[in-house]
């Protein structure tokens, strides 16, 4: 299955969109958009797809999605069921990273927000107090007008710039930006590695690539990334095998071999292990919905 990509109507006089909707089909179906999309769940709960993340969303739920980033919600039967008095209650905003200026971000006092946006890109879990903080701000954005809608805005992702109590969702194999070519060293080797994860990379191989000797290129790694590169490369093997089981064309044990794994059994250990679940279970999950 392959994501649709969704254009988001502003409305007149207006940089960024928000809204509510109060039906569970909106937008429920596998897409990304060039906006961020900030989305609190009044009321509603079923189960959220965001990039190689499967999940349940409930009632108070807050979630930053990056731009770019495939997802979708799908709201259990009940919420289709006429006869049921379950309905849906949504708040959600869309907005440009760069609707303020291509500058704006650049500012000493916007690190944070410019660093959230960043994390922003795997998908985030907001939980705790703050969920709710940035669920009222969201409220008061629905009715807001003029330069009070922007204010409303950084005040929501400052709040959650500044949370203890995030949750990266989708994993580091999903990040369709790890390609972008970029002078840095990191991205040389995220760019070497995105290309030659199917196979073994040897420590001295990507070193080399790093131009920096083999003990170095493992501390600077972990220094970057706060992982070791072993843990990233399955991270992109577990992510790239996530986007296999979804569109569901071929066997599992073929999946296994096209991600860069030599046997199924450290497959399907490792695949349980980041995403908390079996190949096929994965699968099941994502094709039910």
């Amino acid at each position: 299955m392959r994501p649709q990509l969704l254009k988001v109507l502003k409305g007149p006089g207006r940089s960024f969109s928000v809204r509510q909707d109060i039906v569970p089909h909106v937008n429920t179906r596998w897409h990304y958009h060039n906006e961020v999309e900030l989305i609190h769940f009044k009321n509603g709960e079923g189960t959220q797809f965001i990039g190689d993340n499967i999940s349940r969303f409930n009632p108070g739920d807050v979630v930053l999605v990056g731009s770019n980033l495939p997802h979708y919600w799908r709201f259990d039967d009940a919420y289709f069921d006429e006869s049921s008095k379950k309905s849906a209650d949504i708040r959600v905003a869309h907005f440009h990273e760069n609707f303020w200026g291509e500058h704006f971000l650049d500012l000493p006092e916007n690190l944070s927000i410019k660093t959230v946006l960043e994390k922003a890109k795997r998908g985030i879990q907001v939980t705790g107090e703050n969920s709710l903080i940035v669920a009222e701000i969201l409220e008061d954005l629905l009715v807001a007008e003029g330069p009070r809608r922007i204010v409303l805005l950084i005040e929501a992702l400052n709040t959650i710039a500044n949370c203890n109590e995030l949750t990266l969702l989708s994993s580091i194999g999903f990040k369709h930006d790890l390609l972008e070519s970029e002078k840095d060293r990191i991205s040389a080797i995220y760019e070497y590695s995105m290309k030659n994860f199917k196979r073994k990379i040897q420590l001295e191989e990507i070193s080399d690539v790093a131009s920096i000797s083999p003990n170095s290129f493992c501390r600077y790694f972990k220094s970057r990334t706060r992982k070791t590169y072993s843990q990233f490369l399955l991270e992109l093997r577990v992510g790239h095998a996530c986007k296999l089981l979804i569109e569901n064309n071929l066997s599992i044990k073929q999946i296994c071999y096209e991600s860069g794994f030599n046997n199924f059994t450290s497959f399907h250990k490792y695949f349980k292990i980041i995403t908390g679940k079996s190949p096929l279970i994965y699968q099941k999950e994502f094709t039910t919905n």
